[in-house]
């Protein structure tokens, strides 16, 4: 291949060409056919290679009560033990203006201020210790295994090298807002090589639309798997045609990238070729009254950890992430044998959230991944409190099931973490506004704390800095507070139902919400 003059990026032809003369010069390729990737045939005996993570099945929830109930009952315990200790100090009257306010200035016992200040850096360094094994987590010998039976790309660098990139976008019966998202791909400042719409089961326009804007439309057949299953039939017939300088961004018919998404992502994925996968940081559409705007605060709220994780990725958002090939094919030859699931498959069809349970297992598998500011991404909110309640439901149940899969691992020590975390927020929260609706029915007037005062301004400034960027709106809701609390203890309500429901086995629906055509045109 001719070299062009510097700065000169390789076309897809001239790329394909390197491939091919590195294969040509390196003795083990020459053995083997030129071909692209394939789904790996794997020895009978692998499974003797390396061990199997662990499955703790139901204990998933033995675990999470039995640590959130112990961690409440030692900070009961101690609080109630300091308690006794101290003796009540009456409060004084303050006069402001026309108002006359009792005013105390105890203070909690010293002991007891010194526990919380101990409990907080516990979890603090808690939190740094799974951050630590997450950030030494590379590529392993799992990987490594599965990538050895795969032709190989030797005497080639990959890096800054440029990817292909097909959109893979399932969709179901989307005919009302697949032309906005297919028309924010066409305002892409990097135009994508490929767009493949998913049709699964689809009864209305779908196909015609994504065929009608000049791209490709792949029909499902006879799949009852829904969103995960659609995707393993396209990606069956993309993925074994796919070489080295292949990625596939897989997003949702409902959602709008950010005009930045493709190219940003792939030039990740250019300039490191150890990045697996590429992940959006979602925002919520407009609209939807107060609902909507709960859900565009909390939205707000997860993109602003992600920019000061630096992009380090709790959840490949199914909205919208773009994978190179070579990351999929692993999944799929380790499912069965590695990680759960059908080996051949990438998507396990059994999880309830595809997009968490594909996170973990291409973590299990040593991969990286990232999620840069500028691969914003728009997606629907649920419209009614109804849909929020099934939607989240999927969420927190599929994320309790595929850690239940999983077991305990480097790669899902924090998620369990994290589901710890929430259970203790319900019982802290709960706790805390209990205590204070005791605390209003209990006494004739009310006495102002100082130090509480200034604790409870901390909190809600933090909670409207951090909804800033989301407009006035979410400024002036977070300042109110208490709705928001409110809608926080709406969703710790649904973590509880979860792990009642996965005790008693109980089985919960996907959900899907239909859109109004006319409303959307």
């Amino acid at each position: 291949m001719t070299e062009g003059p510097p700065g000169h990026l390789p076309s897809p032809d001239e790329e394909r060409s390197v491939l091919r003369e590195a294969r040509a010069i390196d003795d083990a390729a020459m053995a083997a056919p030129t071909a692209p990737h394939r789904f790996v045939d794997l020895p009978e005996d692998i499974e003797d290679l390396l061990p199997r993570a662990p499955s703790y099945g139901g204990l998933v929830v033995a675990v999470v009560a039995a640590l959130v109930v112990s961690i409440g009952t030692i900070a009961a315990g101690i609080g109630a033990f300091y308690a006794g200790l101290q003796i009540p100090k009456a409060p004084q009257e303050v006069v402001i203006g026309p108002w006359t306010v009792l005013v105390s200035d105890q203070l909690p016992p010293r002991q007891l201020i010194a526990a919380a200040l101990l409990g907080m850096v516990g979890i603090a360094a808690a939190a740094v210790s799974f951050e630590i094994v997450a950030a030494l987590m590379s590529v392993n010998p799992r990987r490594r295994v599965l990538g050895s039976y795969r032709p190989q790309t030797r005497g080639v660098d990959l890096a800054g090298m440029r990817v292909r990139v097909t959109v893979l976008m399932p969709a179901h019966n989307e005919e009302a807002s697949l032309p906005v998202t297919l028309q924010a791909l066409k305002e892409q400042t990097r135009q994508p090589d490929r767009v493949i719409v998913v049709a699964d089961n689809c009864t209305d326009r779908t196909p015609d639309i994504a065929r009608e804007m000049g791209y490709e439309a792949f029909l499902s057949v006879g799949n009852v798997h829904k969103k995960g299953g659609a995707l393993n039939q396209a990606l069956a017939a993309l993925l074994p045609d796919s070489d080295a300088f292949d990625v596939i961004l897989v997003m949702d018919a409902d959602t709008s990238l950010g005009p930045q998404f493709i190219e940003v992502a792939a030039g990740r994925l250019e300039a490191d070729p150890e990045l697996s996968a590429v992940g959006g940081v979602f925002f919520g559409e407009g609209g939807h009254g107060l609902i909507g705007q709960f859900q565009r605060n909390e939205y707000t709220r997860y993109s602003l950890q992600i920019r000061a994780r630096k992009g380090r990725v709790f959840v490949l958002t199914g909205t919208a992430t773009m994978f190179r090939a070579d990351a999929l094919l692993d999944v799929a030859a380790a499912r069965g044998v590695f990680i759960p699931g059908e080996t051949g498959k990438v998507y396990d069809t059994a999880a309830l959230t595809e997009d968490n349970e594909l996170t973990l297992a291409l973590k299990s598998l040593g991969a990286t991944m990232v999620s840069p500011p500028e691969c914003t991404v728009t997606t629907e909110l649920m419209p009614t409190w109804g849909n929020l309640w099934v939607q989240r439901k999927r969420w927190q149940r599929g994320a309790l099931e595929n850690l239940s899969a999983y077991g305990i691992t480097r790669a899902t020590i924090r998620y369990w973490g994290q589901q710890i975390g929430i259970g203790y927020g319900f019982v802290a929260l709960n706790s805390a506004l209990l205590l204070m609706l005791i605390t209003v029915l209990a006494i004739d007037e009310w006495i102002w704390f100082p130090l509480w005062v200034v604790i409870g301004l901390i909190f809600v400034t933090e909670r409207v800095v951090t909804a800033w960027r989301g407009g006035w709106r979410a400024r002036l809701l977070a300042l109110a507070l208490f709705p928001e609390l409110a809608y926080d203890v709406y969703l710790q309500i649904v973590f509880l139902k979860c792990l009642f429901d996965i005790t008693f086995a109980r089985r919960t629906t996907w959900g899907h919400v239909q859109h109004d055509t006319v409303g959307a045109a």
